[in-house]
């Protein structure tokens, strides 16, 4: 049995995913409909944040006109958007520039 084949290939998708893993942030948009409650709520159900993690971001999405509550992959953020727009709160998908 060679050992080294399946450790390349773990390797290799390792490589992938680190490649297309976080590359990607959830921005939720601030407006002048949705309550705080609402957005807190939203961000603890959807994102799986603490209650004090969404209460801090929904401040700073107040204050800042918007805020990204998450990183990761695209098609993973893809379903957390869609959600919280169905949830009539404005979010989009943006790609994080190379530092």
């Amino acid at each position: 049995m060679n050992t080294t084949e399946p450790y390349k290939a773990e390797s290799e998708e390792a490589d992938l995913l680190v490649a297309d893993g976080n590359r990607y942030q959830l921005v939720v948009w601030n407006d002048e409909v949705n309550t705080f409650q609402w957005v807190i709520e939203t961000l603890i159900e959807v994102c799986g944040h603490t209650p004090e993690q969404a209460e801090q971001s929904a401040m700073i999405i107040h204050t800042k006109g918007k805020y990204a509550v998450k990183e990761g992959a695209y098609n993973v953020l893809k379903s957390m958007r869609d959600t919280i727009v169905e949830r009539g709160i404005n979010a989009t998908i943006e790609e994080l520039s190379e530092k």
